[in-house]
């Protein structure tokens, strides 16, 4: 269910009874845009995390990191310095040219990140973001989404099973057999 939750609020899914649902970001209702009109949307206000990177294998870091912005129609160059000073940023300069495979799992993750910030979304859905990682990449990363949603004033929402991680954050809803129970 938390899974499909964030389907539904990125847009990427609709709740099977639809007459009871409404869904707004930045004043635009998005119940009745078209699937054009909702993949510009997504693309320009909401951020992808999930558990699984979904990095493109045969892209290297520094394009994958692009794909957002070149998918956006903005300038080819301008994306690249940008998204080059972000990896330098985030210790990745000498990474930028290793293809997904070549990189660690924290690595990966990071990389994710930065696509998914890349365009400065309003919300930012993670779908267990550290679910593959170490206790140290756990706690980069956490920090990482954490620094960057109040840099970029993002929503931040992270779906995940992890009772650690979710006390860790301001607030918490509990979902139990499709239900929130708290």
């Amino acid at each position: 269910g938390k899974t499909t939750l964030l389907q539904i609020l990125g847009t990427l899914d609709k709740p099977l009874k639809e007459e009871n649902y409404e869904l707004e970001l930045n004043n635009i209702s998005l119940k009745n845009l078209n699937d054009k009109e909702l993949s510009e949307f997504r693309n320009k206000h909401i951020g992808f995390i999930f558990q699984f990177h979904q990095l493109l294998p045969e892209f290297t870091a520094l394009e994958n990191v692009c794909i957002p912005a070149f998918i956006a129609k903005k300038p080819k160059q301008e994306t690249e310095e940008k998204a080059k000073k972000i990896l330098t940023f985030l210790g990745l300069s000498h990474r930028t040219k290793h293809k997904p495979n070549e990189l660690s799992g924290g690595e990966q993750q990071r990389i994710n990140i930065i696509r998914a910030i890349s365009l400065r979304p309003k919300l930012l859905l993670c779908d267990e973001p550290t679910g593959n990682l170490d206790s140290k990449n756990t706690e980069v990363v956490l920090n990482l989404l954490r620094s960057v949603s109040e840099q970029i004033n993002s929503t931040l929402i992270v779906v995940t099973h992890d009772e650690k991680i979710s006390h860790s954050f301001q607030s918490k809803i509990t979902i139990e057999d499709g239900q929130i129970i708290s």
